[in-house]
């Protein structure tokens, strides 16, 4: 096992105790890797709690859809552990294991669509067109704003947005699965 450039802060960092036991009771009581990173920087652990803990636990948008974006960015940009903390929240919100599987196929050809409605259909075309070209297609945006309404909509956009930073910060600072050390 090759030594890390950047090390975990401990499991068991106790300072400074507000934004540790902030992000304690976030997370249910435990650390995760990223925190860990993350408290390297007060300021960034406190902005970043803050605003991830606000797209995961306050917005109106169906809990499906907003884990279905997370996984999808997690496979078009290869942060494995993004996908390892969001296929089960996905399944928890409705999703089946087939449709993580099929996730997994996000922006290429043989992507499953039957197994999604059309609304997730368009979500998953939503979270490649962010993560691979920036730029959307303005009749997709047309028909997600149908669907979903202004407010979700933009929920929708800012948890790929989101979520396309979540995962080049782990993918940079090489942050790996809690069970699953470096390869």
């Amino acid at each position: 096992m090759t030594e890390r450039l950047i090390p975990y802060q401990p499991m068991d960092l106790a300072e400074p105790a507000e934004l540790v036991a902030a992000i304690r009771k976030r997370r249910g009581g435990q650390f995760i890797n990223l925190d860990r990173m993350l408290l390297h920087s007060i300021p960034i652990a406190e902005g970043w709690n803050h605003f991830i803990g606000e797209i995961r636990n306050n917005l109106s948008l169906d809990p499906k859809l907003r884990e279905l974006a997370m996984c999808g960015v997690a496979v078009l940009n290869g942060a494995e552990y993004e996908f390892f903390h969001h296929a089960p929240p996905f399944k928890k919100a409705g999703g089946t294991e087939e449709q993580v599987q099929g996730l997994r196929l996000i922006g290429q050809p043989n992507f499953p669509k039957n197994l999604y409605s059309p609304v997730e259909n368009d979500a998953a075309e939503l979270t490649f067109q962010m993560t691979r070209n920036i730029k959307v297609d303005p009749e997709l945006m047309k028909r997600l704003q149908k669907a979903l309404g202004n407010t979700d909509t933009v929920e929708l956009v800012t948890v790929i947005a989101a979520y396309n930073m979540v995962s080049r910060f782990l993918i940079a600072l090489d942050v790996n699965p809690e069970d699953h050390p470096p390869a």
